[in-house]
């Protein structure tokens, strides 16, 4: 057959096609819809023109009509300036207006105020009257006495000395007989009145009346009820007719607007008529067409698709077999399952006892290594008898039998997707049922990833602290049932924060990795080894003896094994650890309680110097609940000295030296000047009355205030009570003393510190140099950048900053330069022994000589014999503190002191020893 043959065939069947209802209809339609719509913005369009015109014809007749209405008060207020420029001229300056008025011809004073100003500037005379004040300097003045107005001049709205209100100004020169100056004819003019014209009811509540100078100044501007003066208005872009809608002053809503200048005046009235309430009418009307041709558009469309929608159905009806067969064909080859058609195979009782393959997909070659075109009429269990094994036969009977949907997943034993877990879902048809088979092996992988990472450590590998509880829930259940016993141990570094501090992160992290290995290799395949975080491990044991003793071994080898030096690139660190073991059911019979009982045995593990391992005691939570009740009773007696602190200070009282119980309260020891023996400053010293305890010192409170965050209110509150002391006794006129503040580690990285010490500062009136923070070497160290930026902070609000303990901690020589630092104190530890220890004496010699060469300042502390002042004076040290000039004493104590030292400086020490 010719090309033009085939092509006259096939033309009369895509013809007959486009002339189905569903598709002609449809677009016939398209052409009373396009008229519906033509129509529609056409009438939208010829409003919108006509609303435009109207808004045109509105501003040019509101502004013929407001530049005569101005004109006319413009010109009445001009001819009373002649009128009073003559009478001046005619009677003199201070005769003239009592003529005027004589003769009834000033304007009325509610609305024009009227004056004369001489050539000086004075105002002589004035209706109605008001202060006689000068006007030299205005510009409504200066512009006739320089010679440039010979006209009307207009001023800004603007207030003058007697008239605070602002108001506009008309003025005319004045002249004598000889024609020089003589002064200036004064009409005052509110400005709401050129804009009393106003009508809302033509200007709706947008539009705009405004009196503008030629310099482009507003002197009057009316907005619905709202009037105002002095914007700036350009009227460049303003003509006389209003041509389209554009942002106007002062608001800058778009506005039809119109201007004219006013003849024989620098002034130019402005009309603008808002766009939105011009065309308020129009919009209505726009949205009226539209909703109408819209319902006129949706019953055409309405029609015409339930028309087209019953062509469609036949048509498709038509069609739908050869669609179906089309759409299988192509999802089955484009799909990843394998799919197969069985037919059921009956035997001589109607019983199944075989599937034939009726069609196969390309796909179903890789999982049977059957071509399709081969596969096709063979019986499933000659083809793959291995389907009888692996649970799919009975599946397929189930399916064709009971007519439901079966999905399984298995993993294939054999053929060619041998060890690859495979999913199938069986789907019944008639007469047989259709197999869908998908590859899931990288799903399966992909959930035991997950599963692994939802359970163990992303670091280290190790169980995490969920795995962790449901291997100890576990452990407990099959203890229970067997009568048995386990072993729990929790684990803590001593010295990784150290070592993840100085050396970073990354060290830290390969450090827990190779701990972590160190620990697992001590360990049976049945124990478990898991991280909860940070440096701390949990290890379980099951099947455990009953005597913890039997533990020790195990234990012992953990705690050698992590102490072994690490290599950490070119650096060998090494670390210890403290344990803390509970045995079931001995220490607890629940997980919860083991748990709790072994992080309280390691804590005891700590306290006693840590690498060492404890079996928990019952004496061990009775420690525990004792820091909890100290804990609540230092949390009361904060609030309590709180409120005390409060009411003192709004009753102006000093704060209270000897605090009743449960509060409280500060004692001071004083720092003395070694070479001259005054008293420079003191040292607060935080001391707690307990209403049981009695005096509870710091050693017990102040560690346990740190590690559960109360020390950052605490702290606060000794910088408030410390620097409002100091304050009294300058206020007192004693000598000004420096007061020493300890700062712990807590409160120096507590983010609010500056703003806290900047706010008690400012609280108390204490000047920042009479502050001294003292700060140990070691809390320094702990984030050196962080610490050098805070430091510099308080050095710069004037606070000055001093080294406490120094030659304990560890520091870097080059860091010490680096600090903003004034004062470095050598330790009591080094002092105690200065008179018989040469180790101490050198020690002390190298902190005076360092301190010296960094032009810091040196304090000894805790100097309690002549011997240790002696040579500490003998070798340069600048300052002390110390029982051998004074204990901490109250605050009333070191009033005598700085008393006694204005009298007779050197008894002071005398007296200190004494109230010692």
């Amino acid at each position: 057959m010719t090309p033009s043959a085939a092509a006259d065939r096939r033309r009369p069947r895509w013809l007959a096609r486009a002339l189905e209802t569903h598709v002609a209809l449809p677009l016939f339609a398209v052409l009373p819809l396009l008229a519906i719509w033509v129509a529609t913005f056409h009438f939208i369009e010829t409003e919108r023109r006509a609303a435009v015109d109207a808004a045109r014809d509105a501003v040019r007749e509101q502004l013929e009509t407001y530049e005569a209405q101005v004109a006319r008060n413009l010109n009445a207020i001009d001819q009373t300036l002649k009128v009073i420029k003559y009478s001046v001229e005619l009677n003199g300056p201070h005769a003239a207006l009592p003529t005027l008025r004589a003769e009834e011809l000033l304007p009325p004073g509610l609305v024009f105020q009227v004056s004369v100003a001489d050539r000086d500037g004075a105002i002589v005379d004035s209706n109605p009257s008001m202060p006689a004040h000068d006007v030299s300097r205005a510009p409504y003045f200066t512009v006739h006495a320089n010679g440039s107005g010979h006209g009307v001049f207009v001023s800004q709205t603007v207030g003058d000395a007697a008239r605070s209100e602002p108001h506009l100004h008309f003025t005319r020169r004045i002249e004598d007989g000889h024609g020089r100056f003589a002064g200036v004819a004064i009409v005052e003019v509110d400005p709401a009145y050129f804009t009393s014209s106003y009508e809302r009811s033509r200007g709706g509540e947008l539009g705009l009346l405004a009196l503008v100078g030629s310099d482009g100044v507003a002197r009057a501007v009316r907005i619905g009820d709202k009037v105002s003066w002095g914007q700036p208005i350009a009227l460049d872009g303003i003509g006389e007719e209003a041509l389209a809608a554009q942002p106007t002053a002062p608001d800058g809503i778009e506005r039809y607007a119109g201007a004219r200048r006013l003849a024989g005046f620098p002034l130019t009235a402005v009309v603008g008529l808002a766009d939105s309430e011009q065309m308020a009418q129009y919009e209505q009307h726009y949205g009226t067409y539209l909703v109408g041709a819209t319902a006129a558009s949706s019953l055409l469309v309405a029609v015409v698709a339930m028309i087209s929608a019953w062509s469609w159905q036949v048509a498709k009806a038509r069609r739908r077999e050869r669609q179906a067969q089309q759409t299988y064909a192509a999802a089955s080859e484009a799909s990843p399952d394998a799919f197969f058609v069985l037919r059921s195979v009956t035997g001589t009782d109607g019983a199944i006892v075989d599937f034939l393959v009726e069609g196969s997909n390309s796909r179903s070659e890789l999982f049977t290594g059957i071509a399709s075109e081969a596969l096709r009429g063979q019986l499933l269990g000659d083809a793959l008898p291995y389907y009888r094994t692996n649970g799919m036969w009975e599946h397929l009977v189930q399916v064709v039998l009971e007519q439901r949907v079966i999905e399984a997943e298995w993993q294939a034993a054999s053929g060619p997707t041998a060890g690859r877990w495979l999913q199938r879902q069986i789907v019944p048809v008639e007469g047989g049922a259709v197999a869908m088979v998908r590859d899931i092996t990288e799903r399966k992988l992909a959930e035991e990833r997950i599963r692994h990472m939802a359970h163990h450590d992303e670091l280290t590998g190790l169980p995490n602290r969920s795995l962790i509880r449901d291997r100890l829930d576990q452990a407990v259940r099959n203890a229970q049932r067997n009568g048995g016993h386990l072993a729990l141990a929790f684990v803590d570094l001593d010295g990784f924060k150290l070592v993840n501090d100085g050396l970073g992160h990354n060290a830290g992290d390969e450090l827990l990795k190779v701990v972590g290995g160190r620990m697992q290799a001590c360990l049976r395949r049945t124990d478990t080894l898991g991280r909860l975080g940070g440096d701390e491990f949990v290890i379980l044991l099951p099947d455990a003896g009953e005597s913890p003793l039997a533990l020790t071994p195990v234990l012992e080898k953990i705690r050698q094994a992590v102490t072994e030096p690490v290599q950490i690139g070119d650096q060998a660190v090494r670390v210890s650890c403290s344990m803390g073991v509970v045995v079931y059911p001995r220490d607890g019979e629940d997980p919860k309680t083991l748990m709790m009982n072994a992080d309280a045995a390691m804590y005891r593990a700590k306290d006693l110097g840590s690498n060492n391992f404890q079996f928990y005691t019952r004496e061990m939570n009775a420690s525990v609940e004792a820091k909890l009740v100290m804990l609540e009773d230092m949390r009361r007696a904060l609030d309590a000295t709180l409120a005390d602190e409060t009411h003192d200070a709004t009753d102006g009282q000093a704060p209270a030296s000897q605090a009743p119980a449960g509060r409280f309260h500060l004692l001071y020891q004083p720092k003395v000047d070694l070479r001259t023996g005054r008293l420079f400053g003191v040292e607060a010293l935080i001391r707690w009355r307990h209403p049981e305890h009695g005096i509870v010192p710091p050693m017990r409170f102040i560690g346990l205030a740190e590690e559960s965050g109360l020390i950052v209110g605490l702290g606060e509150w000794v910088v408030r009570t410390a620097c409002r002391q100091a304050q009294l006794w300058r206020a007192a006129g004693l000598d000004p003393l420096t007061v020493s503040v300890n700062v712990s580690a807590r409160q120096f990285e507590e983010k609010r510190l500056v703003d806290r010490i900047a706010g008690a500062l400012r609280d108390t009136g204490l000047p920042p140099c009479a502050l001294d923070l003292e700060v140990t070497e070691s809390l320094l160290m702990r984030d050196l950048n962080q610490a050098i930026e805070r430091m510099r902070e308080l050095k710069e609000m004037g606070v000055t900053l001093s080294i406490d303990d120094f030659g304990t901690g560890y520091s870097s020589l080059s860091a010490l330069k680096s600090f903003p630092i004034s004062t470095l104190k050598i330790d009591k530890s080094f002092v105690r022994d200065l008179a018989s220890s040469s180790d101490d004496q050198a020690i002390a010699l190298a902190v005076i000589s360092l301190g010296h060469r960094l032009h810091l300042r040196v304090i000894a502390e805790g100097v309690e014999t002549v011997e240790q002042r002696d040579f500490l004076l003998a070798n340069d040290c600048d300052e002390m503190q110390g029982y051998l000039f004074s204990p901490p004493v109250p605050a009333e104590r070191i009033t005598e002191m700085l008393q006694a030292q204005q009298r007779q400086p050197r008894d002071v020490a005398q007296l200190a020893g004494a109230r010692a």
